[in-house]
């Protein structure tokens, strides 16, 4: 076995890792509300994200030629060496799986696609490859301050229709219904979250096949789809118990009817942003500004401001740390590499 053959095996298995990593750090992101308002439980809701998730990969690649797309002048260094093209996309990788561990063991709910598309940029800044500031900024940086926006004011309003409708209705009568409701929410949640990030890992795992030389197009193999979508179904059931707590309390005292609100639109967004424009945007952000929408409708001192707060440094840092950690590791890897 070549070394190239052994450098595309290596990203290969280190973006499945990143999948499953995405799994698990993102999977609070479908279920936290439904399990902090007891609508699942918490293995219930996982095991039902874990399915979705999977089905939700095989629905489209768009968004993961976006990813390609970002950082075409892979082509480019393949042509001049493939293992030096390898190179940018594993510096990639380390850039957003080093981010994800970090916020995962803190349990901040930053954006994994974010950390993955900072990760892309830093290597290629790195490398003198050639980056789509263009994409870069119309189907990512865009969309990544318009979803949610979308999703505060989407769930603002939904929350404020559900209470203009259930005004003379028992609260206890309301909550149970929700609950029902929300089982639907978090189904459709998981689908976006499956539809939106394991067409991330896709699109890395065609760059290293490209880069490689083993294929020429951007079309998406069956076997990279079967891949991504397994393997972020399992880092899905594996759980990401620490950011669940802090979208599914933290932020707001979370009753059915909010939740609902917020699912149902954090859902809505992610399909629009996938399906419509072929971004990839953040579940993190389109979940968590929706929470935020549907608490505000209570009163603004509902929601703690000082919590997301942080969550919000944590989004405007993630793209330029995990560009460092990347354009670091390249540096490095350069030293070993060809």
């Amino acid at each position: 076995m070549d070394q190239i053959t052994i450098m595309v095996i290596t990203v290969v298995v280190i973006a499945l890792v990143f999948d499953y990593t995405n799994g698990f750090h993102d999977a609070a992101n479908a279920i936290a509300t439904s399990v902090s308002t007891r609508a699942l439980t918490p293995r219930a809701a996982l095991a039902m994200a874990a399915v979705l998730n999977f089905v939700g990969a095989w629905m489209g690649v768009a968004v993961a030629k976006t990813i390609q797309d970002i950082i075409p002048g892979v082509e480019q260094a393949a042509e001049e060496g493939s293992a030096h093209a390898l190179t940018i996309v594993l510096s990639a990788l380390v850039g957003a799986i080093t981010w994800n561990m970090i916020t995962w063991y803190f349990g901040i709910p930053s954006s994994s696609s974010h950390a993955l598309i900072g990760g892309i940029v830093g290597a290629g800044v790195a490398s003198a490859t050639e980056v789509s500031w263009e994409v870069l900024i119309n189907k990512v940086a865009i969309p990544m301050v318009l979803s949610p926006l979308l999703g505060f004011l989407g769930a603002f309003l939904v929350m404020t229709a559900i209470m203009w409708l259930f005004r003379k209705a028992m609260p206890s009568r309301v909550n149970r219904g929700f609950r029902w409701a929300q089982t639907v929410s978090a189904a459709g949640m998981s689908l976006g979250h499956g539809l939106q990030d394991a067409q991330k890992t896709m699109g890395i795992i065609v760059l290293a096949l490209i880069a490689g030389g083993f294929q020429t197009s951007n079309e998406v193999p069956m076997w990279v789809i079967v891949s991504s979508a397994g393997a972020i179904a399992a880092g899905t059931y594996s759980g990401g118990w620490r950011i669940m707590r802090t979208l599914g309390r933290r932020i707001i005292e979370l009753d059915p009817p909010k939740g609902f609100a917020a699912e149902s639109t954090a859902a809505t967004v992610l399909y629009v942003m996938a399906i419509g424009l072929h971004a990839p945007v953040s579940t993190t952000h389109t979940i968590t500004t929706p929470i935020m929408g549907a608490g505000a409708t209570q009163r603004f001192s509902a929601v703690r401001w000082g919590v997301a707060k942080n969550i919000v440094v944590a989004w405007i840092i993630t793209m330029p740390a995990a560009a460092v950690v990347a354009a670091g590791f390249y540096y490095i890897a350069r030293l070993f590499l060809p």
